[in-house]
């Protein structure tokens, strides 16, 4: 996979740079479309025989980058693929923080099929991994972590999304002393600073969207961190959609393991505005300067690059 690392790395460029003329448009399919064309075109340059398990959604709500859709100019690496063409389109289109566009791969079979739906998530970084446990009370996984990280608990900073679906976990970390940092968009980027130890993150909680799910753990998983999650589907139907895409216990615990089942593994993201992990573009004398991060599983290392691209001019 290591070896297919800085194509990926033209695949993100590429939809940021293609997203960054919608930035403050307040048009979120127009920056979505652009953003995806520019994806799909760079995987299929790409010599590999590829497999989009995480996407857009099904083939019925996406024409492009669709769940089960087949990518790549065909060669010997057989790659599993997940995608956020622009994680965080409202934060894009309204000129916000906290706006990339995202890729995970591994080997074929090696990533969670999952369908777009809700998912519990639990992060940590490497000083944490083993500890944590996502059906113990959050309290206890709060003290583990703490241990863990060599921290009392009031010095201890937990990302949540602000929504009112945390509120009880929200007041029952503060009652401990805890400090919690809340957020509004991009739980990719939330749970991949648990792994970076300069930002001073020790744990990501919170419910969202299963494909963001996956895209976080490989982004755990290569920095040496550990993610648990859970499905929650909401009805027989979302159940069954779980079940044709391999999932046999829809509402079981799915460990670190069985998100990303190897460390051959590669997570490259871009950055449209400025986020915690990275910075948005910059457009310096008619050029876009392009931020973005890139991390190896085997390698546990982390490596961010910077890149310039001329200004396309677009009629908006």
């Amino acid at each position: 996979m290591q070896s297919l690392l800085l194509d990926f790395l033209k695949v993100t460029e590429s939809a940021a740079v293609a997203a960054m003329p919608w930035v403050g448009s307040g048009d979120k399919i127009a920056a979505d479309g652009a953003a995806t064309n520019a994806m799909r075109e760079n995987l299929n340059k790409m010599k590999m025989d590829s497999t989009i398990v995480i996407g857009e959604g099904e083939i019925d709500k996406a024409p492009m980058l669709y769940i089960g859709e087949k990518l790549g100019a065909g060669g010997t690496h057989k790659v599993d693929i997940a995608v956020d063409p622009i994680e965080g389109t409202t934060p894009t289109v309204n000129g916000q923080g906290n706006a990339i566009t995202v890729i995970a791969a591994a080997p074929k079979g090696m990533l969670l099929h999952a369908p777009d739906m809700y998912m519990k998530k639990l992060s940590v970084g490497p000083k944490a991994k083993g500890k944590i446990d996502i059906d113990a009370p959050i309290e206890e996984n709060i003290k583990a972590v703490a241990k863990a990280n060599g921290k009392d608990v009031t010095e201890l900073n937990v990302l949540i999304q602000d929504r009112p679906r945390h509120k009880d976990y929200i007041d029952r970390i503060r009652k401990m002393g805890v400090k919690v940092r809340l957020f509004n968009d991009g739980d990719v980027i939330y749970a991949t600073a648990t792994c970076i130890e300069s930002l001073n993150v020790d744990m990501f909680l919170g419910i969202g969207g299963a494909p963001e799910g996956v895209l976080g753990a490989v982004a755990v998983g290569c920095l040496g961190g550990e993610m648990q999650a859970r499905l929650l589907p909401r009805d027989d139907e979302e159940i069954r959609r779980c079940k044709e895409m391999g999932i046999t216990n829809p509402e079981g615990v799915l460990y670190h393991g069985d998100l990303v089942r190897t460390d051959d593994c590669v997570f490259v993201a871009t950055g449209i505005t400025d986020n915690l992990i990275i910075d948005g573009i910059e457009t310096q004398y008619n050029n876009y300067i392009t931020h973005s991060i890139l991390v190896s599983g085997r390698e546990k290392q982390v490596r961010y690059v910077k890149s310039t691209y001329p200004v396309k001019q677009l009629t908006l």
